[in-house]
């Protein structure tokens, strides 16, 4: 059974990329792998491996400037859900494109996911979700307003063109983990609106402590490793990822005429032009030699950041 910590923490790094090297030297020697991203502004990433492995980089984490008070969150799983470990310097560790916005300067009030509920419910909120369109089709909390965004740097625009929509409304954001919503949130007190609010530690702490009996989610939940998507109790769910556009699809999804293992599914069929879908099979040419061989192949499509 391998560990997974999936974590972030905003603290200004003076000398970000000096941090990268360490770091990733004891990943490899713990048979830790994962993504982490380094910026000046902190750090987020997700790793995976045995427990002394995820325990000596948390610890070494922590060590960092400014990391002391680090906050994760834990599950398992029984495969190895990264294929390869990955530090990266970043401009930001979660993008949205906004130089002004800073949580350590502020952000929305937290709210503990056994009051989320009574929040969310009450009618003078509106519960914005922050995460990609893809991640919203698999599952999102009820009546939650759905951006329709591709990506994070796309939400401060969406912002600006539906605002009216929300005068005289609370505003209760949230996202898988609550990275985007501490960028969010503070965007949107810069943006001159007073009562806003998002779950902390994000949907994976909401499905992890409230029973599915109480629960106002519906679906599953992405996730950016091997399992694809959660549910609650952070159980792995059903789907599995399409390789080529990489979001999730069901597994009967790879029935479907569109589907081609790596090349295409019926979201991504009409997005990739024939030279792209033949650099695809060459990929899964090399993949499946590798695999015959018992060998990992580094070119192999892992989830997004």
């Amino acid at each position: 059974m391998y560990t997974i910590a999936a974590l972030y923490h905003f603290t200004p790094f003076k000398d970000a990329s000096a941090l990268c090297d360490p770091l990733r030297a004891l990943c490899t020697e713990k048979a830790v792998t994962g993504s982490l991203l380094i910026a000046p502004e902190g750090i987020n990433g997700t790793i995976a491996g045995p427990r002394a492995g995820i325990d000596a980089v948390l610890a070494h984490i922590r060590a960092l400037p400014g990391c002391a008070d680090l906050d994760w969150k834990e599950s398992t799983a029984s495969d190895q859900p990264f294929g390869r470990m990955k530090v990266r310097l970043k401009r930001e560790i979660v993008t949205m494109g906004q130089p002004q916005v800073d949580p350590l300067a502020g952000t929305g009030h937290y709210v503990d996911p056994r009051d989320w509920n009574a929040l969310i419910s009450a009618p003078d909120v509106a519960v914005i979700d922050t995460r990609n369109d893809y991640e919203v089709a698999i599952g999102t909390f009820e009546n939650a307003v759905d951006p329709e965004t591709t990506s994070f740097r796309e939400f401060p625009a969406w912002w600006e063109a539906n605002k009216d929509r929300f005068h005289n409304k609370r505003i209760a954001m949230f996202c898988t983990g609550g990275i985007r919503c501490e960028k969010s949130t503070n965007y949107l007190l810069g943006e001159g609106v007073d009562d806003v609010y998002h779950l902390k530690g994000g949907i994976l702490k909401y499905l992890e402590e409230v029973p599915a009996e109480d629960s106002l989610w519906h679906g599953d939940c992405f996730v950016f490793d091997g399992r694809v998507s959660v549910g609650h109790g952070l159980k792995e769910g059903p789907h599995q990822l399409c390789h080529a556009c990489r979001r999730p699809i069901l597994p009967e999804d790879r029935d479907r005429p569109e589907f081609e293992e790596g090349v295409s599914c019926h979201q991504c069929l009409s997005e990739t032009s024939d030279s792209d879908k033949a650099r695809f099979r060459e990929r899964q040419k090399q993949i499946a030699l590798a695999k015959a061989r018992g060998e990992k192949h580094l070119g192999r499509a892992d989830t997004a950041d």
